[in-house]
């Protein structure tokens, strides 16, 4: 069964419009064209800004005009993850969707639902012509995945809308009235390489099968990160057995928490029995605490070519420290929203090339002096380690207001669809709304979303029936939008 068989058809075939157009981030070109395009062939006005944003402005429909203009808004990348025997190519092959019950994946890849049905919705909203609704905007915006490049270079004036509605969440049956801020770590290791030892033997040590996910939505599950069970095994190699590091590549994406890491690794000949047997005990170790969350987690080590250089030993082993030291997962959980994780880091990418060894962080936080504490934690434990430390890429939170119009209107909305209250929420993920109101402070905001699983991971799926729930929401909230005052 294809995806276009699925209800709403005027929202899936949008989608799998987009599933056939590569955008991953900062490579979304193709896709800003082909929105771009799509409001034009619609005879709507279409904006592309200068950075690649596409605005495109719908009339209200006959009596609808005393209505506030809402914008509907979603981004347009996704998040470029995919497993490791997996043969992809995020800037040319399509996703391929499967549906499993009631759940659309991808096939080895992340499906690219987080946005692109939010993109999906805006376009049938635009195309419509049996809908009931004021003046609607749909702001796509580019690169939200990596820098929310294309929120913060947002220009004043192009919008006209009162209300924003951030189609971006995941879960349906939610409103989000905040979320958290976010700042970049990467603190880098210069090295100098050194020959390799006659008496060694090349090995391969890797750690597979953990679920990763979203370094925000799925922090809280307390899932296995790849490049800490990475160290784990490297430090006591080194320490007890002088193992020798030759290359390391963990994780792929800031916002994905690392489901795989590999190290190249030179050890002693004489040394190869003992350092087999402490990979076994401390496999059987992290299966046991992962027996839950990451069930399928795989350690190897195998034979390998022997390396030709090694990483000098200090650099190295202090590396290996201040990863196995960095504060990772949850780090206080918020007092004022029970249940909702306030400040966390998650040590993403650890790789070297070049002569360096760069680890990225991305921290989270909805008190903007936790995010910079937490930021100095870090920058402490790799400068202590002999690292040059940079923190960039910061942006704010979104403070929420329960005083909201759109939030008192979609509450009813939803109550009179589906006879129960939607929950209000706040998240521990950067949406873009906190920037955009930057640019437009007289914004009303909100997030809603259908329910996404695994986002940023090969097993992101969304969930069927709550996608045509989530549209049968929007329409009527359109209906339903405030006057003007």
């Amino acid at each position: 069964m294809s995806i276009l068989n699925l209800q709403p058809e005027r929202v899936w075939k949008h989608f799998h419009s987009l599933t056939q157009i590569p955008r991953p981030s900062k490579k979304e070109a193709k896709a800003v064209e082909f929105l771009e395009n799509f409001g034009k062939q619609l005879g709507l006005e279409t904006i592309k800004d200068h950075v690649g944003n596409i605005i495109i402005k719908k009339p209200a429909t006959p009596g609808m005009e005393g209505k506030k203009g809402i914008i509907l808004q979603a981004h347009i990348d996704m998040v470029p993850q995919k497993n490791s025997d997996k043969v992809h190519d995020f800037e040319k092959d399509p996703i391929v969707p499967r549906i499993v019950e009631d759940w659309v994946y991808a096939t080895g890849t992340t499906l690219g639902a987080d946005n692109g049905l939010g993109l999906a919705v805006a376009m049938a909203v635009l195309e419509a012509k049996d809908l009931v609704h004021g003046p609607v905007e749909a702001l796509f915006t580019i690169d939200e995945e990596t820098g929310m490049t294309g929120a913060r270079e947002l220009k004043s004036g192009i919008l006209n809308g009162d209300i924003l509605i951030n189609l971006d969440s995941e879960d349906e049956g939610e409103l989000y009235v905040g979320c958290a801020g976010g700042l970049d770590a990467t603190a880098i290791f210069s090295y100098e390489t050194q020959s390799t030892p006659k008496s060694i033997e090349g090995y391969k040590l890797s750690v597979t099968g953990l679920k990763g996910g979203h370094s925000g939505m799925d922090i809280i599950l307390g899932r296995g990160n790849a490049n800490k069970t990475m160290v784990r095994l490297l430090l006591p190699m080194m320490r007890e057995h002088n193992v020798m590091l030759a290359s390391i590549e963990g994780g792929s994406l800031r916002n994905a928490i690392p489901r795989e890491a590999f190290a190249h690794i030179a050890v002693l000949k004489g040394e190869e029995e003992a350092v087999k047997a402490l990979v076994a005990k401390h496999f059987e170790e992290i299966k046991n605490e992962l027996s839950v969350q990451d069930p399928d987690v795989k350690i190897t080590l195998e034979k390998a070519d022997r390396p030709d250089s090694i990483i000098d030993s200090e650099v190295a082993l202090n590396m290996v420290k201040a990863v196995y030291g960095c504060p990772n997962g949850v780090e206080r959980m918020s007092d004022a929203m029970p249940g909702l994780v306030e400040t966390s880091n998650n040590l993403a990418i650890v790789k070297s090339e070049n002569g360096k060894i760069y680890v990225k962080c991305l921290m989270r936080s909805s008190v903007d002096s936790a995010k910079d504490v937490l930021g100095e934690s870090l920058r402490s434990v790799f400068e202590l380690a002999g690292a040059e430390v940079i923190l960039t890429g910061g942006y704010p939170g979104w403070k929420p207001d329960v005083n909201s119009a759109i939030l008192s209107t979609m509450k009813e909305v939803y109550k009179s669809l589906y006879g129960v209250e939607p929950e209000v929420k706040a998240i521990h993920a950067g949406l873009e709304c906190g920037i955009l109101g930057g640019a437009y402070p007289n914004w009303d905001m909100i997030s809603c979303g259908p329910t996404i699983r695994s986002p940023h991971s090969p097993d992101e799926r969304v969930n069927i029936p709550t996608v045509e729930k989530w549209w049968k929401f929007v329409v009527e909230v359109l209906k339903n939008a405030p006057a003007k005052k």
